[in-house]
């Protein structure tokens, strides 16, 4: 049986696990990316690379998985030159639910169907498969393209209109957030204690203040490894900024949110914005030094 072709825009920490698991499961992914050492390790995967417009004709269903709104904007100016009718983007990027709307009713314009499906996992997680899907727009749509996302997640929730599939994603991380800090507080008082830090995140992972961000990131907090990452501070910064923004334009309290901002915040200024954000533990341990 000849391999299904999938589109992959964005092949960095995100878009290349997805891409390494759709091969797995037997999808071709043609992909792009303007980094070339994203490209080069896309292609010694297995994958193909092309540019947008020809990643936009060489399949039915593309996903997108890009660091910014511009990056989103960008890509689509490409997209619609390929005139391609009949395409289906799964939109997977944390973005502004604003930028996404402007590219749903652009692309539509052509017959494109953008879906809202942002994911709730760090790179990790993803390399393993082990994502949530958060899908929203065209039911329709979103069946035809349900093969393609079992193909890199765990699980997949279609929420309803477009635009939902991101509000579920803030309201995620917005958790996400304040449990990478509370694993670390957590993780350096075991230590400073004389308890093995590795032992308590097995142990406190068991028991009833345990969380996913302690499970995925307590053992890098306990063996002080936060390269390479899986989610970067600076990328982190930039999910934080737009979380706070919906936030407050729904009037919704968030004061311990709102705490975590200065220890993220001292992560980029101590030189950490590459590091994963288990890094704030290294931000705390260095206050108490």
């Amino acid at each position: 049986m000849a391999k299904r072709n999938v589109g992959m825009l964005g092949l960095g920490i995100m878009g290349s696990a997805m891409a390494a698991n759709l091969m797995r499961a037997g999808f071709r992914v043609i992909g792009y990316d303007p980094v070339e050492a994203c490209r080069r390790r896309h292609r010694r995967a297995g994958g193909t690379v092309a540019s947008v417009a020809e990643v936009a004709g060489s399949a039915s269903i593309m996903i997108t998985s890009l660091p910014s709104a511009k990056a989103l904007a960008a890509c689509v100016k490409e997209i619609l030159q390929e005139k391609r009718s009949n395409l289906i983007i799964i939109e997977t990027s944390t973005l502004p639910i604003a930028d996404k709307e402007k590219a749903r009713k652009a692309l539509a314009k052509k017959g494109v169907t953008l879906l809202d499906c942002p994911l709730s996992g760090t790179g990790a997680q993803a390399r393993t498969g082990d994502l949530a899907v958060f899908g929203s727009g065209s039911h329709a749509k979103y069946r035809k393209s349900l093969a393609v996302m079992k193909g890199f997640s765990r699980s997949q929730y279609y929420l309803g209109r477009f635009g939902n599939g991101s509000k579920m994603k803030f309201a995620a991380n917005l958790l996400v957030a304040i449990h990478n800090v509370s694993s670390a507080e957590a993780v350096i008082l075991a230590r400073r204690s004389g308890l093995d830090p590795a032992l308590a995140v097995k142990v406190l992972g068991d028991g009833a203040g345990a969380s996913r961000m302690l499970q995925v990131r307590g053992p890098l907090m306990a063996r002080r490894a936060y390269l390479p990452a899986t989610v970067t501070n600076q990328t982190w910064r930039k999910d934080m900024k737009i979380i706070g923004e919906f936030a407050r334009r729904w009037k919704s309290p968030t004061p311990l949110f709102s705490a975590t901002k200065a220890i993220y915040n001292a992560a980029m200024a101590q030189g950490r914005a590459k590091q994963d954000t288990a890094a704030v533990c290294a931000v705390l341990e260095r206050r108490i030094r």
